[in-house]
This record gives structure tokens, sequence and C-alpha cells, in this order.
């Protein structure tokens, strides 16, 4: 079986053919510039890539143009559209409309649209990637796979605000989370790793990136994440605020003259690492910057691992113990100071690093950085949110 997975933002379009027999990526690649001027493709098979320079005027013409380089006579790893045998999209936002990945039908697409507004920058922008598939291969079996679903089983107590009960049940304000399907990959790697059932373990999981979200799995079932009605919550990040009392939202708002959605951007895309350090929402130029002296590098940087380490610990205690604490994502997978700081002085709780082990360089397989004397397990696990798409994809058919 092979499984085709559709990654589309509003002007870009990621995907990876994958042979679900040896869960091997056969063929990925990337559009870029959709509907503007400059549009290309580059499409790596066959240890080789290829770059198409060529206007990509909307998300049916990129789908063409990546199904055309799949069967390519060079460039191509199948014969025909026959060879695959479903689509799985990444949808970021479900509301509660959706708990687990689904089939995709006329009615189940018009009841994503009806949530859109939970996740505007992407949602939309997926549906567009979806109907292009259609287009382009009709017929073809189709599925959501939401980054929502596995914090679905969070209890209410958790996902729930205190604002007026009727509000939540009219409105669906709540905590949805993000990053599920990382979450999900990572913590059955390694229960995997560790040779026990997942049943049995806690474990705290840690996808740091440009993006960031903590979650604690009980059990390889999610009981709370950081992030929350939309992916603005939690740990600050690259150019998200993270956490914020919502009066001082207004109070910005009326002193520099925005409106709401001004303020939602300026949260959203300002703030952060950016918004604090002036230079970069990148942490490797703000680890360089704070290695030559910066004071607003270096705590931008202390801002974010005191939020992580505040997370760790609350989870600590909402799962009644803790076996494995995981880092992942493009920070938590390559930045040995970040991890440090989240976890030290932590061997209160059974968490000791080994600082020659937490300094190797990440080498894509899973490396475990805690000293031996360390009660909790802690692993470096690389993400792989594709396969998690088209494992439940091929599961769901």
């Amino acid at each position: 079986m092979k499984i085709l997975v559709i990654n589309a933002g509003s002007s870009s379009l990621k995907y990876q053919l994958i042979n679900m027999e040896t869960e091997t990526v056969v063929a990925k690649g990337t559009c870029e510039r959709i509907g503007i001027k400059g549009g290309r493709l580059m499409h790596k098979a066959n240890g080789k890539e290829t770059v198409i320079e060529q206007e990509l005027p909307n998300h049916t013409e990129a789908i063409s143009l990546v199904l055309k380089e799949l069967v390519d006579k060079d460039a191509g790893v199948i014969k025909s559209m026959d060879e695959i045998d479903a689509v799985g999209h990444r949808i970021v936002a479900s509301g509660e409309a959706f708990t687990k990945t689904t089939l995709i039908t006329e009615e189940t697409l018009a009841t994503l649209e009806t949530v859109s507004e939970l996740a505007p920058l992407h949602n939309p922008a997926a549906i567009l990637g979806i109907k292009a598939c259609q287009a382009v291969m009709p017929g073809k079996k189709m599925a959501f796979v939401f980054d929502t679903s596995f914090h679905a089983t969070m209890p209410d107590y958790a996902h729930l605000y205190a604002i007026d009960y009727d509000d939540y049940k009219q409105y669906k304000v709540r905590r949805y989370g993000a990053h599920g399907t990382s979450h999900k990959f990572v913590s059955g790697a390694a229960a995997e790793y560790l040779g026990k059932d997942i049943k049995d373990l806690k474990i705290i999981t840690c996808h740091l990136g440009n993006g960031s979200s903590i979650s604690a799995v009980d059990g390889g079932k999610c009981i709370d994440t950081s992030m929350g009605f939309t992916p603005l919550a939690g740990v600050p990040m690259g150019t998200r605020s993270g956490d914020i009392d919502v009066a001082a939202i207004d109070f910005l708002c009326k002193k520099k003259g925005m409106t709401m959605d001004e303020g939602l951007n300026y949260l959203n895309k300002k703030c952060g690492m950016l918004g604090v350090s002036g230079i970069s929402s990148d942490f490797r130029d703000l680890r360089a910057a704070s290695e030559e002296g910066n004071y607003r590098a270096t705590l931008a940087l202390n801002m974010f691992t005191y939020a992580c380490k505040k997370y760790v610990g609350s989870y600590m205690v909402a799962l009644g113990g803790l076996d494995c604490v995981v880092f992942t994502a493009g920070v938590g997978e390559n930045t040995p100071s970040i991890r440090k700081a989240i976890l030290s002085n932590m061997e209160t709780f059974g968490i000791v690093l080994d600082e020659e082990k937490n300094a190797q360089p990440n080498d894509g397989t899973v490396h475990e950085i805690s000293a031996k004397e360390s009660r909790v397990k802690v692993l470096v696990i690389p993400t792989n949110e594709e396969l998690v798409i088209a494992r439940e994809t091929a599961a769901l058919l």
C-alpha cells in the first residue's frame, strides 16, 4: 500500500509518498509560491532532486505537477496513479466536529468548512489542497488527519476554560491543542525504545521549535497540553507570545491604537523570541547573540526555558509520576543547551542529564541523554508527523 501525504498551506504544499509495507518515503517534495509569481517544485526521489520553475496559479496546478513528477519516466517512482491507494491530508484544527481520522466525503468536508475559523491561517489552505486533489484524482479515497485528535482524550476539567458554560456549549471555546501527530509519534517511539507497553508509561513530550507545545501523556493518551483554543497559548515561541493575561491584550490594543485583529496579529507574529530579543525568531541566532553577551537574547532564551520547565513540573504532578521526558522538533532535537536549561535542578524529581550524551549531535535516531542514575529516562526522538498521517490513513482504510 502506498499513501500520499499532503500538507497544504496558503501558498505552499508539502508532500510525501510513503510505502506502508516498509514505512519508507519513496518520494517527497515541496511546491512553493502557489498563486504568487515565481512558482517552484522541489521533488526528491531515487536519491536525486529535481527543481522545476513553473508558475503555479492555484493548488490544483500544484497537485497536477506533483502527480506528473511522481509518474515521470526519470524522476518518478510509480507507473500510474493506480499505485496510490489513498491520500492523507494534514488538518490543523477539527474543533469538536471530529475527534479521530475521518474519511473525506461531501458531508465531512462541508462540516470541516464550518470550523475553519478555528484555524484561519491553516484550515482554508488545507481545504484548497483537498479540493485540488479531488479535481486531479477523482474517486481516490482520502482522509482528514487532525493535529487536534491526539488531544481529544483530555478530561473536561483540563480542556475547559472557566467561562460561562453555556458559551462553551454554543461557541465551543475550549483547549484543543496542536502538534498532536508529533506528540503521538514520539510517545509511541519512546515506549518502543524503552521496550514497554505505552499503557504502562507516564510521558511528557516536548515539541520545541518555532512553534512549541508540551503534552502530558498517560498510558498513551493525552491528559493535558500547553496550546489552547489556538496555537497562540502555552510557552513563548518564535514569534508568538504564549500565555498572557487577556486584560493585557486589551490594554496594549488601546495604548497602541490596534483593533483586536491587529492585536492578535501582533501577538502571533511580532512577539515571542523575536519581540523580546529584538533580533530574531530563530533560536540559533539567539544563542549566538547570547554567547556574545546580548542581554535581550539571553532574556528571551531564559523566558522560553523557564516556561517549559514550569510545564514539565506541572505535568509531573498531573500525571502523578513520570517515566520519561521526550524532546523533539527543530529546537528540541538540536539544541543541547535548551534541553539542559529546561531539566536543570530536577534531580529531586529523578531527572538527571548525562551532559556528555546531551551534547552529542542529533543523528536522526532515538538518543538517550539521561544519566545512569536517573529514575526518569530522557530521550531525544526525531518526529515523523507524515508517517503518523500515513499510518492513520492506512488504518482507516
